[in-house]
């Protein structure tokens, strides 16, 4: 189970919207077969290790070892657990369920009802964490929330003139390198959208592509109420797809890669920024806005995960970073010279 797992995480680019799943089968106490959900829409792992066995008559004396309980429906591939049996493997041993309402315990059952013996729950934690993205949109009807920020060591995210926290007046300072800015990238390429608020889009004028890491650039979201942010900013570039979260709608000329979406600010913005995210089938959202947007999160407990990184200087003053008081903290490392803070949520730790 444990290479199954080494195995799924070669998915981990490709495999989204659907989980990382690896697959192992076992003769005597040999592997003859190792596979791995590549890409959605391609084989399941089942059938790439099936595929890789060079003599598919020890498949009827073999245990086949998979990460995540194999699928009973016809979605875009045929369901596996029918493949398992027609294959004529005997036993099975699963990681964990998966708790997917179109499969949810079928596989298991069409397995045993056909007489294969199954076992479920080996390394089973470790199988949930795997795929915690994909439980948690389909459990919780949201994305898997990860929360992003750099801040100087004494804990201000940027600088602001006349003291004015809240208001347009602020300055933006580089806290990454270009080292730790890669990390960053990375997480994007993780992701399948990014937000920012009003205020990080005017002040750093970000990109959020992942120019420094291979992967498809997120979905990008602004929140901006009134609509006045400037059209020359990069968010509005056309080059990716970018989602405007507002009650004003304005002109943005012929543009197809820029939507619209109108919220309603009398009430919390949060819930209806999540059912449009769900309605869309983004799993992994990644916050890279400011203090105020950032902190909505933490307060609501709204998030999973969470990446501080905090650069080897004070500013004295400016925008207090956001405070986090329920967490567990996962680890901590150095990386050039700044130190990485990485934190879980702690309901979400299976």
């Amino acid at each position: 189970m444990a290479r199954c797992l080494q195995l799924a995480r070669n998915g981990r680019f490709g495999a989204a919207p659907n989980p990382m799943v690896g697959a192992v089968i076992v003769h005597e106490g040999r592997i003859i077969g190792e596979g791995y959900h590549r890409q959605c829409g391609g084989p399941h792992a089942e059938v790439n290790a099936v595929r890789s066995v060079k003599d598919e008559r020890l498949l009827r004396g073999a245990t086949m070892y998979v990460s995540l309980e194999p699928c009973a429906h016809y979605g875009k591939t045929p369901p596996c657990a029918d493949m398992i049996v027609e294959k004529g493997i005997p036993r099975v041993v699963i990681g964990c369920r998966d708790s997917f309402d179109q499969v949810d315990g079928k596989g298991i059952q069409k397995l045993r009802e056909a007489g294969v013996e199954v076992t479920v729950g080996v390394l089973e934690k470790e199988c949930l964490e795997l795929n915690r993205a994909f439980f948690t949109y389909h459990g919780k009807r949201r994305p898997y929330i990860t929360l992003k920020w750099a801040q100087s060591t004494d804990g201000y995210i940027d600088l602001v003139r006349n003291g004015a926290e809240n208001e347009d007046k602020g300055e933006a300072v580089r806290f990454s390198t270009d080292e730790t800015a890669i990390r960053v990238h990375r997480l994007r390429a993780l992701s399948d959208a990014i937000l920012v608020g009003r205020r990080t889009a005017m002040l750093d004028n970000p990109s959020l592509t992942t120019r420094m890491w291979p992967g498809t650039s997120p979905l990008r979201l602004v929140i901006d109420r009134n609509g006045g942010l400037d059209k020359g900013l990069k968010l509005f570039d056309g080059t990716t797809k970018t989602a405007v979260f507002t009650e004003q709608f304005r002109d943005f000329g012929a543009s197809d890669n820029i939507e619209q979406v109108k919220l309603d600010f009398s009430c919390d913005i949060l819930p209806q920024m999540m059912a449009y995210l769900h309605e869309h089938k983004v799993q992994r959202l990644l916050v890279e806005g400011g203090s105020v947007l950032l902190q909505s999160f933490i307060d609501r407990g709204l998030w999973d995960e969470a990446y501080v990184e905090e650069a080897p200087f004070s500013l004295a003053g400016g925008v207090k970073a956001p405070c986090m008081d329920e967490v567990y903290k996962m680890d901590e490392i150095e990386c050039f010279g700044h130190r990485i803070k990485h934190f879980l949520h702690e309901k979400h730790i299976f």
